[in-house]
């Protein structure tokens, strides 16, 4: 069942969206401020982001923000009384998917939640079928997803099969940030119980096989404070 996290300090709305969504047969849960939001969505592991935009303390557009820095590529949907093009001008380069002005129509607000959904599902895919049968160059690395194959300057390197679906991951989404969490929900599954400092062990093992000198990597990179990703 797909998760619904709203964010918004009105709590006649937080009543009148939970019964909506539960009853289109969604789970949902909420959150009253920004920072409460954010961290909510690592607990919940929500499928899409309702986010108000006029919240005190914390606002809609910079908790989007905080949510693509962190990696996040969750759906967000924002819900604002404003609706000039400023404001969704603003709101799309936070990083935001979609825009709904106060008051909407329900029906509207439920085919929007289904069709970004479904968008986000297909981009998932994609994203595995590439791993699965694409290929790639970066530098004197070269990567076939299909045949679980890494090459350094023609040479294959010896990476174990989690190690290589890990690289594969990142470096088939490139500049794409991935935290410890959601690399192993990726690779392990989202009902395996999460152990992201596992994580630091794999990333330090790839790097001593693909990179020159591990503690100065040029392809599998840091994002300090958020994850990893491959280079651009």
């Amino acid at each position: 069942m797909d998760k619904i996290l709203l964010i918004d300090d009105d709590p006649s709305l937080q009543l009148a969206l939970q019964h909506l969504v539960t009853e289109a047969g969604y789970a949902f849960c909420c959150a009253g401020t920004g920072r409460e939001g954010l961290e909510l969505i690592d607990a919940e592991r929500p499928d899409l982001v309702l986010l108000d935009v006029m919240m005190p303390g914390m606002n809609g557009y910079d908790v989007c923000t905080a949510l693509r820095e962190r990696g996040h590529r969750v759906p967000i949907i924002f819900l604002s009384a404003k609706g000039d093009i400023v404001d969704k001008s603003i709101g799309f380069k936070a990083g935001g998917d979609d825009y709904l002005v106060k008051p909407f129509d329900n029906s509207e607000l439920l085919l929007r939640i289904e069709a970004h959904l479904r968008r986000h599902k297909g981009d998932l895919a994609f994203a595995r079928a590439s791993a699965q049968n694409g290929y790639t160059t970066v530098g004197d690395l070269s990567i076939s997803f299909g045949k679980y194959l890494v090459e350094k300057n023609g040479q294959p390197l010896d990476l174990t099969s989690k190690e290589f679906e890990i690289l594969a991951l990142l470096a088939a989404n490139p500049g794409q940030v991935y935290t410890r969490q959601q690399i192993y929900e990726h690779i392990w599954g989202e009902g395996a119980v999460v152990d992201a400092s596992s994580i630091t062990v794999f990333i330090r093992r790839i790097r001593e096989k693909i990179e020159d000198n591990a503690s100065q990597p040029k392809y599998l990179l840091t994002v300090w404070g958020v994850g990893y990703k491959f280079a651009e």
